[in-house]
């Protein structure tokens, strides 16, 4: 039996299984909200390991896909240790008494510095291949 028919039947499996979670939860006999959420728990358990073994598989098995892959990586990496470093971070109070440290807070402002630098990045992009592909 092939990986396709696997992965086939385990998916109407639980897609069954759903339906019948979905079906004991409507007649009020059993709480089935946990059984619903257990369900989904392992569905997406499959879906994220299937996602992570066929990509990393596909891109070790291509060596220019990998180099490129490995180029947004250590592009993103790079972004996200200059937006450290323009970070500030200080001890802040907050409400019922915590405190936030000093890293946290600047791990905050890091990933927002690195949320709006993405944004100005991808609106560049937009806008560069915009007005390049204009007829």
């Amino acid at each position: 039996m092939n990986l396709y028919n696997i992965i086939k039947y385990t998916a109407i499996g639980l897609s069954l299984l759903g339906i019948v979670f979905v079906l004991v939860i409507l007649s009020d006999v059993l709480s089935g909200i946990d059984m619903i959420l257990y369900n989904a728990y392992v569905v997406l358990f499959i879906i994220v390991t299937s996602v992570l073994y066929f990509g990393i598989k596909n891109m070790i098995g291509d060596k220019a896909n990998l180099m490129n892959t490995l180029k947004m990586i250590g592009s993103f990496l790079g972004l996200f240790a200059l937006c450290f470093l323009m970070a500030s971070g200080e001890e802040t109070l907050m409400r019922e008494g915590k405190i936030l440290s000093a890293t946290s807070s600047k791990f905050i402002g890091a990933a927002l510095f690195m949320f709006y630098s993405l944004i100005v990045i991808a609106s560049g992009t937009m806008l560069f291949f915009g007005f390049k592909n204009r007829k």
